[in-house]
């Protein structure tokens, strides 16, 4: 743990999954590995009081498995996004799949991690997520994009403002919200604000998509 680990505040993480002995694990693993700072608060086997959790907590992510019983792990992620809306989700499933991955995206997950993932290699994903990044392995993100099809998509640069496709290339880009803040002079708060709106402009849910989408509709050139 690094020397400011301590003042940092703590990250409380619910796990949605029908499988205890997973579950239990985390509880166990998480705090160690992540120096005190990750910690279970809630578990559950069943998808449909994934939403309850999360409000009942106050938690800050949600692990979900996709693959549950009905209604299931996407739609337990829709429903925590939908009455908790500030919840990062973290989507897991035992297998890469492409089309569980963009579902659960669409859903409004914010990271999508094979269920093989070590709790050592859970925490770095967990904590970004809370600062805006989407994460999904490189080889899922690759598929993604060569099987994205081509749509409609140059026009889209051309009904945003400047500023929107400035701050557009600094998110394809990769770049954290702390350094869209220094780039743009403004809070971080306010760069959340702007993020998401931008994502609701272009009709996308993650800054994963929104990546994906800027390559597709020619978005080119440097930040100024």
């Amino acid at each position: 743990m690094d020397a400011g680990a301590g003042h940092r505040p703590p990250v409380d993480v619910v796990v949605i999954d029908d499988h205890p002995l997973f579950s239990r694990g985390l509880a166990l693993l998480l705090p160690p590995e992540s120096g005190g700072r990750v910690r279970v608060v809630g578990t559950t086997e069943d998808a449909s009081a994934g939403a309850a959790l999360v409000r009942r907590h106050n938690a800050d992510v949600a692990i979900v498995d996709l693959h549950m019983p009905p209604p299931g792990g996407t739609r337990a992620i829709a429903a925590i996004r939908r009455t908790e809306p500030m919840v990062r989700v973290v989507a897991l499933s035992g297998l890469a799949e492409a089309d569980a991955a963009l579902e659960a995206l669409r859903a409004g997950a914010s990271a999508f991690l094979p269920k093989t993932t070590s709790p050592e290699a859970l925490v770095r994903p967990l904590l970004a997520v809370l600062d805006g990044w989407s994460v999904i392995p490189e080889s899922l993100l690759r598929q993604l994009l060569d099987d994205a099809a081509p749509t409609a998509d140059q026009g889209v640069a051309a009904r945003l403002t400047a500023d929107d496709r400035r701050l557009w290339r600094l998110v394809a880009a990769g770049t954290s919200t702390v350094d869209i803040a220094t780039t743009l002079h403004v809070s971080e708060r306010t760069v959340k604000r702007l993020v998401a709106n931008l994502l609701r402009q272009l009709k996308v849910s993650t800054r994963v998509e929104a990546a994906a989408l800027a390559g597709r509709a020619g978005l080119e050139g440097t930040v100024n």
